[in-house]
């Protein structure tokens, strides 16, 4: 598998599963644009491993919530790379609020941040993508509730089941470009988001006992499948999400 004289870019590429991504690409031979929002030496980490590896990079400001701030990270790894063959839609945040409590500020923030900035995000990816030719690969990171139940985190639920929805949408509007959108759902992974789980002793037995793998993913399980899904291998591969939870959803209730 190879990603040689592509260039890609990572939308919240400067931790988690995002750093795993932008890792995984360069790691394939893409050059990576790393967007980040405020933890600039952490997406300067990742441009440093991600150029350790022999592949280039360079890290982006910006808020994935303002449409001209994605416009701007589009044209910004235009300007450096030449073209954008891969985007990857990965920024997103929670505020485990139920519907009962969650504030309006709340839920347009998970909106925003979630859904709105994939949206626009392969709006303006697909314009380049045809403006240059060649088609292009666009990934939706969402999450396993995207279609699976979690009770505490509603406006998450919600902006997740409409990642969905555009991926399937998008995807066949997209196919005739020769532009494949998919999405990838993980289920747990050991990234700060979670630090909480894992380090209450009762809460992380009842999550490991829920997966039938017994484990939680690491990030870069998941940055291999979208490498994966970003190569010419999957050319065959759009308007679908790609389930990465170690069966955890054919095996218990939503947590």
């Amino acid at each position: 598998m190879s990603l040689a004289g592509k260039a890609a870019l990572v939308t919240g590429g400067d931790s988690g599963i995002g750093h795993a991504i932008a890792v995984a690409l360069g790691s394939a031979g893409a050059v990576v644009t790393v967007n980040y929002h405020r933890n600039q030496t952490a997406a300067d980490s990742t441009v440093k491993q991600i150029e350790d590896g022999g592949s280039k990079a360079q890290a982006v400001q910006g808020d994935v919530s303002s449409v001209s701030d994605v416009q701007a990270l589009v044209d910004t790894t235009v300007k450096a790379f030449g073209r954008l063959d891969v985007l990857v839609n990965n920024a997103g945040m929670e505020t485990r609020t139920s519907i009962l409590d969650t504030t309006e500020h709340q839920f347009d923030l998970v909106m925003g941040i979630d859904l709105k900035s994939a949206f626009f995000g392969v709006q303006i990816a697909a314009k380049q993508m045809i403006a240059q030719g060649g088609g292009g690969h666009i990934i939706n990171i969402s999450s396993i509730h995207e279609d699976w139940p979690m009770p505490g985190n509603t406006a998450y639920c919600c902006a997740k089941g409409g990642i969905r929805m555009l991926t399937r949408t998008a995807g066949v509007e997209l196919a005739p470009h020769g532009i494949l959108v998919v999405g990838v759902a993980p289920g747990a992974v050991n990234t700060p988001i979670d630090a909480a789980t894992f380090a209450d002793p009762a809460m992380s037995k009842r999550l490991h006992e829920a997966i039938p793998l017994g484990r939680v993913a690491q990030p870069e399980e998941i940055g291999r499948l979208v490498a994966w899904l970003a190569s010419d291998e999957a050319s065959y591969a759009t308007a679908t999400t790609y389930v990465i939870d170690g069966g955890m959803m054919q095996a218990s209730v939503g947590l």
